[in-house]
């Protein structure tokens, strides 16, 4: 009785939620092939035309509606997001492994730095932007202020990945190591590091998405220079175009392309750790 009342309630909140999470997503992938150019944003479509997208790359003839200024944005997301799934996934390692072993207040380290990721967003960037203006003394940038807000927002989730990761890590393996006379050094690069380097990737995928796609942070401490969701937010606030939606397409297929090169290498990472973890057991 409570299962054929319970699957269908289920079955309608599966539903729900699948509409909820991409209906947004169909609706402007609609709206991307709008007639331009002079096609708004509504409904019912004019005439299908793929007008603006080839208007992202500068395709079309001249108009009143503006290329979007995305082209330097975009370059400084993708550099900033770089910079930071690097130094947050090193740290994040480095960090994890230390709670291996427990040290005098661990405890406390450890809410210091979960910390950095329930401050709200509006409240670091700006306490960042009065603290690089008015005791450091140096200019905003977003290699500078903003990438240490991103750092300090995505080095959470990648310590938190990485420990979880860890707390499951078979240490015989470490121990057989060294016990062959191999150095602490060798054996977490021979052997501990491809066995956890699953794990290393999923921290790499949370600190490139969580900084490419982060924006209070970003909007106090990036100075003059802005990126890529400082720039849609300025061309929202003009005026809406098609465009911009069929640039949201654009991004989100290139989302879609990068989880399926994690997926690639998560498959090939996981085949080489249990390769190893065999060969390990056989020794």
């Amino acid at each position: 009785m409570e299962s054929r009342v319970f699957k269908p309630v289920l079955g309608l909140y599966v539903v729900l939620f699948v509409l909820f999470l991409y209906g947004p997503f169909v609706v402007l992938t609609i709206l991307s092939f709008q007639q331009g150019p002079e096609g708004g944003p509504q409904f019912p479509i004019i005439e299908w035309s793929s007008y603006w997208y080839k208007h992202i790359f500068g395709l079309t003839p001249p108009s009143r509606v503006a290329p979007l200024p995305f082209g330097e944005a975009l370059v400084r997301s993708l550099m900033l997001a770089l910079m930071t799934m690097v130094v947050s996934t090193v740290l994040g390692v480095m960090s994890a492994q230390a709670f291996r072993r427990k040290f005098k207040g661990s405890g406390a380290v450890f809410y210091l730095i979960v910390l950095g990721m329930m401050v709200p967003g509006v409240l670091t960037g700006l306490g960042t932007s009065l603290l690089a203006n008015n005791v450091v003394g140096i200019e905003r940038h977003w290699y500078t202020t903003a990438f240490a807000t991103h750092v300090a927002y995505t080095f959470p989730f990648a310590f938190l990945v990485m420990l979880a990761v860890l707390n499951r890590f078979d240490g015989s393996v470490e121990e057989a190591a060294w016990s062959l006379g191999v150095d602490p050094w060798t054996t977490f690069r021979k052997v501990t590091f491809p066995l956890i380097f699953p794990g290393v990737l999923s921290a790499m995928l949370f600190a490139f998405t969580l900084s490419l796609d982060e924006f209070p942070r970003t909007l106090f401490a990036s100075g003059r220079d802005q990126t890529l969701p400082l720039a849609i937010y300025g061309t929202f606030s003009v005026e809406i175009h098609p465009n911009i939606f069929a640039f949201g397409v654009l991004t989100t297929l290139f989302s879609f392309a990068l989880l399926s090169v994690y997926g690639i290498l998560m498959g090939l990472s996981v085949r080489r750790a249990k390769k190893i973890a065999m060969q390990e057991e056989v020794a």
